[in-house]
């Protein structure tokens, strides 16, 4: 079993709570932006790039407030790792925030891997256009 080292992010998005929880959870809205396609069977989500794929279990969904994938390869290992995405209304600015709480490898990897989720998460607003 590898140790991962757990990571977060906070994005400010200005879009409603229902057009980005449609994004953040739904086939169709995670191919918009997290990868080139998604299919789903019962609780496990295929995510293809190019011509790899992985998949991930469905393990939590909070109307409202959040979803929680967990890679299948880290379920088997069980580390502990997964990766979700939270959602909350900032009272000043009523902009949505966007955590996303993720595992990389080791330290070495943290940085490339918030880069990734910068670069992921500018192409959700320019297709929401937030």
């Amino acid at each position: 079993m590898s140790t991962k080292v757990k990571f977060e992010a906070e994005y400010l998005l200005k879009v409603s709570l229902k057009v980005l929880e449609n994004s953040m959870s739904t086939p169709a809205g995670l191919a918009d932006w997290f990868a080139d396609d998604v299919k789903v069977k019962e609780d496990v989500y295929t995510f293809v790039w190019d011509k790899s794929e992985e998949k991930a279990r469905l393990k939590n969904r909070r109307l409202g407030h959040s979803v929680r994938f967990v890679w299948l390869h880290d379920e088997e290992e069980n580390n502990g790792a997964y990766f979700e995405f939270t959602y909350t209304i900032d009272p000043m600015t009523k902009s949505l925030v966007l955590k996303i709480v993720d595992f990389a490898e080791d330290e070495s990897d943290v940085k490339e891997a918030k880069h990734l989720w910068d670069s992921q998460i500018q192409e959700l607003k320019r297709h929401l256009g937030a």
